[in-house]
This record gives structure tokens, C-alpha cells and sequence, in this order.
């Protein structure tokens, strides 16, 4: 994870003097623009800090090593839900929220209402029903 931290943490680098250059030519008038690469270069700094401090805890991996075999990689990933339907739920919820910022905000509550049920089931998924741990 040594190159995924130093690639986020040159972006501190790249967006914090772009955002000065960006302000010196707009001439210090339009605040999103130059408020916005800020923050990218902070949110790059987050990033390229936590892959830092995970790549000193975590060791090297089979993808950082030079002499790495394709097996070495192989193996479980991670646990994903396949049959899940509450992720859907959830980007169905946020649409209806985003509809309520342009349309009427009481659509909004009813998105985060829905939003709020489906997040809720979506990380009890396995303590209930026939996938229970």
C-alpha cells in the first residue's frame, strides 16, 4: 500500500497550490472553486495517511513485492451478500431524497425515512432470518 499512499499524498501537493493559483486568477471572488480543490487536497491527505499508517500495520502485500506470484493473492477477499436487495432499497432511498432537494422537501424526509430503514436492514441482514451467524 506504500504507492496507494504516496500517490493520495501527492494530491495535498498538487490541489492546495492549485487552489492558490486558481484564487490569484479569479482574484479572490468566487470561493467554491478554490474551496473545493482545498478540501480535495485535505481529503487526499486523509486518504494517503490512513493507507500509510494500514500499510505499516498490514505488512507488505503479494501487489507490493517485486517477486510476487499471481497465486499469492488468491483467496478471500472479503464477504460480499450476492443476494442482497438492500442496497438497492438504499440507492432507491437517496434518489427520493435527491428528488426531494429539487422537487419539495417533505419528499426529502420520506427519502430519509426509507434511507434510514434500509441502511438499518442492511447491516442487521445476517442476525436475522435463515443467514443468522
Amino acid at each position: 500500500m506504500k504507492i496507494e499512499s504516496w500517490l493520495f499524498g501527492t494530491g495535498v501537493f498538487f490541489f492546495v497550490p492549485v487552489a492558490i493559483v486558481y484564487g490569484f486568477l479569479v482574484n479572490w471572488t468566487e470561493w467554491v472553486g478554490i474551496l473545493g480543490m482545498l478540501l480535495l487536497g485535505g481529503l487526499a491527505g486523509m486518504i494517503g495517511s490512513y493507507l500509510g499508517v494500514t500499510a505499516k500495520r498490514v505488512g507488505m502485500r503479494p501487489e507490493d513485492r517485486e517477486d510476487a506470484e499471481i497465486h499469492e493473492g488468491a483467496g478471500e477477499q472479503g464477504h460480499f451478500s450476492p443476494w442482497s436487495w438492500w442496497p438497492l432499497v438504499l440507492g432507491a432511498a437517496c434518489a427520493i431524497a435527491f428528488l426531494g432537494v429539487a422537487v419539495g422537501w417533505w419528499i426529502l424526509f420520506i427519502g430519509a425515512g426509507l434511507g434510514l430503514v434500509a441502511l438499518v436492514g442492511w447491516v442487521f441482514e445476517y442476525s436475522r432470518g435463515d443467514h443468522a451467524h
